[in-house]
């Protein structure tokens, strides 16, 4: 893919922000009134189902880029939240609620070009599963916001579509029922309800139910707008209370509070100002957004 055009909209000079689906708009807090907008690339470049890696534009949505992997019985470990790109939910750094099966969001960037604060292309990683070497600042860009660089073409890891996938849910511990499950894909917890998301052979998932008295659920409980993370030993305290959603074995809590919501420890936040200061002197990538 000819990174060239989106470099040359980048620039040199000028705040600028790349625009993906605006589906976590908000997240990090606005960006700067006048800050002009751009945007990523889209489409599939290449994919290798047999390595179990895709190459696409970051201006791709999640929606499409399944589809297509779908066609070979693969599938890609970022939420799939209607109309989010890839570069989108790169840069927020959520992972979903599956990240107790799939892992964190960062695990499945392999490779990232990226456009910097001076308006050059820039590689970070490379295109195969095991790749150790040199400083890994494919993991820095997740969760950067943009404020770093701006995500153009991405390398990602790509997995097994499941043979089968059910919600369910049950009144029992749901710390209890995390040690008796096998590899559940999502367990959340509100206090009172326990929702289990079972993945793989449709035989095995029934007995699993059954095994554990869970009854089948329509899906996920709506989540609060609000997102913070504790340890996950610390959930077990949020009993007490009520209007929260916890992700059992992952320690994200969706309720009215949010990280965002508090300041961010000194130590952290000196550290994403010298990140920030080496990556963008002149603070024009995404100015206003906060990453801590």
């Amino acid at each position: 893919m000819d990174l060239t055009t989106f470099a040359a909209d980048v620039g040199r000079r000028g705040p600028v922000t790349v625009v993906g689906g605006r589906t976590q708009w908000t997240v990090g807090g606005s960006v700067a009134s006048g800050t002009r907008e751009v945007w990523a690339p889209a489409g599939i470049v290449s994919y290798e189902p047999a390595e179990m890696t895709v190459r696409c534009g970051a201006g791709t949505t999640v929606t499409d880029l399944d589809a297509a992997l779908a066609e070979r019985g693969q599938t890609v470990a970022l939420p799939d939240w209607e109309g989010a790109t890839v570069g989108g939910v790169l840069a927020v750094g959520r992972s979903g609620i599956r990240r107790l099966g799939y892992g964190p969001i960062r695990d499945v960037l392999l490779e990232a070009r990226y456009v910097s604060s001076e308006g050059e292309v820039v590689k970070a990683g490379g295109p195969t599963v095991k790749n150790v070497s040199g400083f890994d600042l494919c993991r820095m860009l997740v969760g950067s916001l943009g404020t770093l660089g701006l995500l153009a073409e991405v390398v990602l890891r790509v997995r097994p579509l499941p043979a089968a996938s059910a919600w369910f849910s049950t009144s029992s511990d749901p710390f209890e029922l995390l040690g008796r499950l096998h590899k559940p894909t999502s367990l959340l917890w509100d206090g009172a309800t326990t929702w289990a998301l079972l993945e793989g052979h449709p035989d095995d998932i029934d007995q699993e139910a059954r095994a554990n008295g869970l009854q089948p659920a329509d899906g996920p409980p709506a989540l609060p707008a609000g997102r913070r993370s504790l340890r996950p030993s610390a959930l077990r305290g949020l009993g007490r209370g009520r209007g929260f959603v916890a992700e059992v074995g992952v320690g994200i809590v969706h309720g009215d509070r949010a990280d965002e919501d508090a300041p961010a420890p000194p130590d952290r936040a000196d550290l994403h100002r010298r990140l920030k200061e080496a990556f963008d002197p002149d603070g024009r990538l995404n100015p206003g957004r906060r990453v801590a």
